[in-house]
């Protein structure tokens, strides 16, 4: 596991202010700090403040963690998995999960039962769903590469069915509806504030990775634009959106021979213009990131072998 230790430095070191703008963002007192590790690659987090806890997939592992804020234990949440990956919660507190393994979208009920809400399209079978949100219309938004059936490592090899998707679960009928096929594996999505955008990764985009913005038009997406590229060795995950519109990207290198990984490892927030504000530097790639914590200003990263939190001066969307 990567070596970590908290800094005794105020402010952290870790926070990279880009722009001045940040600067209100960033807590003089707050400090980096590492909840979990042991994990194989550590995946989607969602915090549940109704009991103070998160959760997050450790995908090679086949499981779901699961971190206590009370007593700051971690815990098997769910084994097997179906090799989860993102994960995220609908508008009645349920689980919802994208599955590598089963190459399905799964919701956990308030008693545990497990009900599969899409794992085929036009007969096909999906890929393996990745990353997910759902709108305040209940409407379920999900991406859907090869990566999990890419081998034995995330879930099972597999010949893909369908092309590289993102798909929306109607609300009110359950209809699964292709809305994009034509971006190169499309990772991680979020809301803008008032969602009527949304962000989506292309991180198999050459020549490099690329944050895409959409114009949201009830179960449509028009005005594709560039919103930002990682011009370089960099690459882009997930990605989470704060209440001043900020975007909050997993980071890291993309695997090439130029890419400085402890340079580029951790989170980058832009402005909703695409500006670059600030860089939270970690030990270790940074896969997905969350919100949550009782004034949901506290950002939980998943990134390779654990989690790692940061309080910040700015709170989450809430969905």
């Amino acid at each position: 596991m990567p070596d970590f230790t908290p800094t005794l430095r105020l402010p952290d070191p870790c926070v990279e202010v880009l722009h001045p703008s940040f600067l209100p963002l960033r807590l003089f007192s707050a400090r980096l700090e590492r909840l979990a590790t042991g994990c194989y690659w550590a995946e989607g987090p969602v915090w549940f403040g109704d009991g103070r806890y998160l959760l997050w997939s450790d995908i090679p592992n086949d499981r779901i963690l699961r971190w206590d804020e009370c007593s700051g234990t971690t815990s098997v949440f769910r084994a097997p998995s179906g090799h989860a990956n993102g994960l995220a919660r609908d508008r009645q507190g349920r689980l919802l999960a994208c599955e590598h393994g089963t190459r399905r979208i799964t919701r956990t009920e308030h008693d545990g039962r497990i009900t599969v809400l899409a794992d085929h399209f036009g007969g096909k079978r999906l890929n393996s769903p990745n990353d997910i949100v759902c709108a305040s219309d209940g409407g379920i938004w999900f991406t859907d590469p090869p990566f999990g059936i890419a081998g034995w490592w995330e879930g099972g090899p597999a010949t893909p069915e369908v092309p590289h998707g993102v798909y929306r679960i109607a609300p009110d009928t359950g209809a699964l509806q292709c809305v994009l096929d034509d971006l190169a594996g499309p990772n991680g999505l979020a809301f803008s504030p008032d969602e009527r955008v949304l962000y989506v990764v292309e991180s198999r985009a050459t020549p490099h990775r690329v944050i895409w913005a959409y114009d949201v038009d009830g179960a449509r997406l028009t005005n594709k634009r560039r919103f930002v590229d990682a011009a370089g060795p960099g690459a882009y995950d997930g990605i989470a959106v704060d209440v001043l519109g900020n975007v909050w990207c997993g980071f890291g290198s993309n695997g090439s021979a130029e890419a400085d990984a402890a340079a580029l490892d951790g989170v980058r927030v832009y402005d909703a213009s695409g500006r670059a504000l600030a860089h939270i530097h970690l030990p270790e790639r940074c896969a997905n990131l969350c919100f949550g914590g009782a004034h949901y200003n506290r950002l939980f990263m998943a990134s390779s072998s654990g989690v790692y939190a940061l309080h910040v001066g700015v709170e989450g969307v809430v969905r």
